[in-house]
């Protein structure tokens, strides 16, 4: 595995070529190359064009390349690798009667009240070991990138003591360095309070500040700090204040914003000038409006409401904002337990009133701006990760037209086929 490659004789090359988000109007803005091609050198993009242009230019450089491999990806789309920028997945256990009970009406606050939805996770997250959650993660990756994945936001969240918090992070880590998909591991722990800080939450928002912080931060074990501000949950001001923290210490930051009530969490994201906000079912006009002129990307989780029955973000007013906007699963064990790239695509474009371009972009380029990673990743321009999907059809249009239906045949990691529906899955070719 070299990361030598040569993509050539693409129907579409979708490029979605830039290297910041795009905002509004520039979403749907593809920069499709017919009949492309792209080189891969050492894991990162050397060329990009047309076949007949690539072929021509390594003619005359004499470049050669050692062990390369060829991709003849003839009627096929080829894009950038998805970024799925919003998952939750390293946890132990599972909630699927909690799934039931919703289908019986019960409200997602009403099973939290009772015992369930985080605190049923927090449970078994903390009795497992290191290695089950290991073992877990590393399937579940498997199965995203089989969707096109190739890099993916992680939380933590499902521990809220320090040991289990830690070991979340040190499992995410530790998959970072076996593994084709790069993780972000993002530090979620004011995901709800624990029942030993019940009533005194400013408490709480301290002992993540003061013990659990200063440690990931030294020890390198995420690069973001995420908060779930939420009615209930933590406060406009607790959020403020956790999150002030910090970024003191060197993290970056997320939230969990207005997902249940209209809380002020997008405008808190707006204040703070958080990489993201996330969620925004009920996010109000003013709190687009200054996210929008404060670059936070608005990451929407169309999946989420589907699983609660819940009205979608409003993803067309947000992009007709001048919003920038990514979309992302939520894989979790309780709202939302999809990793199925397809199925947001379907939810977007359906229901979300976004465009299949503009979907795209919010799924690469987009959502790497959404993980700081814009410059690196989500496009196929020069210089950037060699990371790409080929579909199984010649058009981006397939994949939410073959509504819920993985359309990806091939995915490229730095450079390296990592997966080949047509040889069963993950290789090493």
């Amino acid at each position: 595995m070299n990361g030598n490659l040569i993509i050539k004789n693409a129907s579409e090359l979708v490029t979605c070529s830039g290297f910041t988000a795009k905002k509004g109007q520039e979403m749907g803005e593809l920069h499709i190359i017919k009949d492309g091609a792209v080189v891969v050198k050492d894991g990162l993009i050397e060329a990009v064009g047309t076949t007949k242009e690539i072929e021509a230019k390594l003619e005359n450089s004499g470049s050669e390349f050692s062990d390369v491999n060829t991709i003849d990806a003839q009627n096929r789309a080829v894009l950038p690798g998805f970024v799925d920028s919003h998952t939750h997945f390293i946890f132990g256990g599972y909630r699927v009667e909690e799934f039931s009970w919703r289908l019986r009406g019960d409200s997602y606050m009403d099973i939290m009240k009772r015992g369930g939805g985080i605190a049923n996770t927090v449970q078994a997250t903390r009795e497992a070991s290191a290695n089950d959650l290991l073992q877990a993660g590393i399937k579940r990756l498997d199965s995203m990138l089989s969707f096109g994945v190739t890099t993916v936001e992680g939380k933590s969240g499902y521990g809220l003591d320090k040991d289990s918090e830690i070991k979340q992070l040190e499992v995410m880590n530790h998959i970072n360095g076996i593994h084709f998909i790069d993780i972000v591991p993002t530090f979620l722990g004011a995901h709800a309070v624990p029942e030993n800080f019940k009533g005194r939450e400013d408490e709480f928002i301290d002992f993540l500040t003061e013990e659990i912080i200063p440690q990931v931060v030294e020890r390198n074990l995420a690069v973001y700090c995420d908060v779930f501000c939420e009615q209930n949950v933590f406060s406009i001001s607790q959020s403020r204040h956790l999150l002030t923290k910090a970024r003191e210490l060197g993290l970056k930051l997320k939230l969990h914003a207005d997902e249940i009530v209209q809380l002020g969490g997008a405008e808190l994201a707006a204040e703070l000038k958080a990489t993201s906000a996330d969620h925004l079912l009920q996010a109000s006009d003013e709190g687009i409006r200054q996210m929008a002129q404060a670059d936070v990307v608005a990451t929407l989780l169309p999946g989420t409401a589907f699983s609660l029955k819940e009205p979608y973000a409003r993803g067309r007013f947000m992009i007709d904002s001048n919003c920038a906007v990514a979309l992302a699963t939520d894989f979790n064990p309780g709202s939302c337990f999809t990793e199925s790239i397809p199925l947001i695509f379907a939810l977007a474009t359906l229901y979300m009133n976004i465009t299949t371009e503009e979907a795209v972009s919010a799924l690469t380029i987009n959502s790497a701006a959404a993980l700081d990673r814009a410059d690196k990743i989500g496009s196929i321009d020069i210089g950037k990760q060699g990371d790409l999907v080929v579909l199984e059809h010649p058009s981006y249009q397939f994949i939410p037209y073959h509504i819920g239906v993985n359309t990806v045949e091939k995915v490229v990691k730095k450079g390296n086929l990592v997966y080949d529906k047509s040889k069963g899955g993950m290789t090493y070719c």
